[in-house]
């Protein structure tokens, strides 16, 4: 799909031009990236979603140094993340600053967030819920979302180490875009699928907990690096590619 198509079509969901422009961003860099998962096939997808306003603002409803609470105010989950990530640029914490993030879905590349923030110079560290697809490694009902982490650590170098993992062996995302199978949405690992089931439920306890309204949410944490771990990294890897490079 083409920049021109894309804007087109979000701007005809109801997005303004900076929204649009925003949404066309984070699913050309997915493309950019390799996962087309999160791409290109999430307009038409979007186009088929309901429960958001194309022209809602999210609410900081608490604002403390070390921590804040956000409401999507209807808005879809993408830009909520956006502004949050502005937010944090815009104002950086003194150490450190936890985020929490109502009624924020769908999300995205989590891993699109937190390089921004570590393009500006920020650890971050980010979370999300979605709808409860993962069951036990044994059967049984589902019972964590696929509880997607993604860590960006700055770098003096420029180019931050940015992890973005699904702990699903096939993520929603690939349903959605036709390269995965509903029944493949299982926890990865194989006959160790057992602690990628564990990270899930951990992750989807961890939001649960910090949100205080029922519904999808996400929890970021950002804080100023005290060291730079990044250029050690790259020197001793001797090339090899690291998390999140193109």
């Amino acid at each position: 799909m083409q920049a021109e198509e894309g804007l087109a079509r979000l701007r005809a969901l109801g997005f303004g031009e900076v929204d649009a422009q925003e949404l066309w961003e984070h699913f050309d860099a997915a493309e950019k990236r390799g996962k087309p998962s999160h791409g290109h096939p999430r307009i038409p997808w979007l186009e088929e979603l309901e429960g958001y306003d194309p022209s809602a603002e999210p609410k900081l409803l608490v604002d403390e140094e070390g921590f804040q609470r956000w409401d999507s105010g209807g808005a879809i989950g993408y830009l909520v993340l956006a502004r949050v990530v502005r937010a944090q640029l815009e104002r950086p914490p003194a150490h450190a600053r936890l985020v929490v993030c109502e009624q924020t879905f769908p999300t995205g590349m989590l891993g699109h967030h937190v390089r921004r923030l570590a393009d500006g110079g920020l650890v971050a560290l980010l979370t999300t819920t979605s709808p409860r697809r993962l069951a036990h490694p044994s059967g049984g009902p589902k019972l964590a979302s696929t509880s997607p982490l993604a860590i960006a650590i700055p770098s003096s170098g420029g180019d931050p180490v940015v992890t973005d993992v699904s702990m699903a062996a096939v993520t929603w995302g690939d349903v959605v875009a036709g390269l995965g199978k509903e029944e493949d949405v299982v926890p990865f690992g194989g006959e160790q699928a057992h602690k990628s089931f564990a990270i899930a439920v951990g992750l989807q306890l961890l939001v649960d907990a910090l949100a205080q309204e029922e519904g999808h949410a996400s929890v970021l944490l950002v804080a100023r690096p005290e060291s730079d771990p990044v250029p050690a990294l790259r020197t001793l890897a001797a090339g090899v590619r690291l998390p999140g490079d193109g």
